[in-house]
């Protein structure tokens, strides 16, 4: 078995989730008493969001690198950024990794594709939703087309995941908000909805939905443990 690494912390509520998914992943796999090899390096979130203040995304590539450059050390064969937003620097990190770094929106465009889906509604941080970063790998990747909330949407789901979920709390007037805003991105046309916050699935957990819900972290953790188990 590979020893997985994960670069956690952003936040530590997901991560705590990644964690536990890829021992249970594992131990499903193997039976009996297996659990996942892994390493990880957990940052302080709040010492994260001040490196992207003072230097941005450079500060924040300069950051993984470092951190990626450690987990090799300890014995990691393969890693993951442990959040849909970090992969923002992810072309910029990946050549100086010197182990392979698996792609979260690679788990999830696979993931679509096999569905049969071809064009998606996106929730996730501002970065995730605003930039291109993760709408250009879908589409040149795997064909498919991205559509984001809008206005009072956007900033709303952004808000939830920064005052609330990365707390490890949310309100019921947010996840209802998230459920309106998941119709509304249905009612433009999207046949999925991506979660791409790694903290948005214990946001609408349960909730009936009209179209697939795609998990990018439980995806992520899926294609960790394939990669890891295989032979060769």
């Amino acid at each position: 078995m590979k020893t997985i690494g994960l670069v956690g912390g952003t936040s530590w509520t997901s991560t705590l989730i990644y964690y536990r998914v890829l021992n249970e992943l594992v131990q499903a796999r193997l039976g009996g008493s297996h659990s996942a090899r892994i390493a990880m390096w957990s940052v302080d979130f709040a010492e994260h969001l001040e490196i992207h203040e003072r230097g941005g995304w450079k500060g924040v590539e300069e950051e993984m690198t470092g951190i990626l450059g450690r987990l090799k050390s300890a014995g990691a064969d393969m890693a993951l950024l442990c959040a849909n937003t970090l992969h923002m620097v992810y072309d910029a990190v990946e050549g100086k990794a010197g182990i392979p770094l698996l792609h979260i929106a690679d788990a999830t465009g696979a993931a679509i594709k096999s569905a049969g889906i071809g064009r998606i509604g996106l929730i996730g941080t501002r970065h995730t939703m605003g930039e291109d970063f993760y709408r250009v790998r879908l589409r040149d990747k795997y064909g498919i087309e991205t559509i984001v909330p809008k206005g009072e949407d956007f900033r709303a789901i952004d808000d939830i995941i920064f005052r609330e979920l990365v707390m490890d709390r949310y309100e019921e007037p947010a996840r209802r908000r998230c459920l309106g805003i998941i119709d509304r991105l249905v009612a433009e046309g999207a046949q999925g909805i991506v979660l791409g916050c790694t903290e948005l699935p214990k946001l609408v957990s349960g909730a009936k939905i009209a179209v697939p819900v795609f998990d990018t972290l439980q995806l992520h953790a899926e294609a960790a443990v394939g990669e890891a188990l295989r032979e060769g």
